[in-house]
């Protein structure tokens, strides 16, 4: 009795064990992440980032937020492509950036709809100080929106104080993509 009492110790010792090197496996590899969390067109991103200085994973969680990876998204406003860029948007960035106008079907070619979505974002930080917290609530909220929160003083622009932001899918949509941008950067190789 005493026999079958010890191999049933060992055998439960020896699964905990099993399962234990297991679970540390997946929590020090990425490729359970990297299936959570899909990275496609990673060239195209770092291209454009590193020409605008802007963090290339941050770019990522955006684009997985917005759209998770369909270059053909539309949202219910009307936003397009992998961005999720609003044609009036996407032109006036092109016309500040110098870049030749795209139509809304174009917002849906990944290389177009990346290149103006990391100028926006890149203008957005500048305008905003380099500020990432504030420049996603602007990204999603609209620039106008978020100028007159910080100058009302509803929001200060802190990470610390998003919950001040007034409308709740501009809450969310700042703590999830800077959750990502964290998520992105820990999973992906970036030059």
């Amino acid at each position: 009795m005493l026999h079958y009492l010890t191999k049933a110790i060992r055998r439960l010792l020896l699964l905990g064990v099993a399962t234990l090197i297991l679970a540390l496996v997946l929590a020090l590899t990425p490729f359970p992440w990297r299936l959570l969390y899909p990275l496609r067109y990673q060239d195209l991103i770092t291209q454009e980032a590193q020409k605008l200085e802007v963090d290339p994973s941050l770019v990522a969680a955006i684009i997985n937020v917005e759209s998770r990876w369909q270059e053909n998204a539309v949202s219910p406003k009307g936003a397009r492509g992998l961005m999720q860029l609003m044609p009036t948007t996407a032109a006036w960035i092109a016309d500040k950036m110098g870049l030749e106008y795209v139509s809304e079907q174009e917002l849906f070619i990944p290389e177009k709809n990346i290149r103006l979505g990391v100028s926006y974002l890149a203008d957005l930080l500048e305008n905003f100080e380099q500020n990432t917290t504030i420049a996603l609530a602007a990204y999603n909220g609209g620039r106008g929106n978020v100028s007159s929160w910080l100058n009302e003083g509803v929001w200060d622009g802190s990470k610390d104080t998003v919950e001040a932001i007034p409308f709740g899918e501009t809450r969310r949509y700042v703590l999830k993509v800077e959750a990502q941008q964290q998520i992105y950067s820990r999973i992906y190789r970036w030059p």
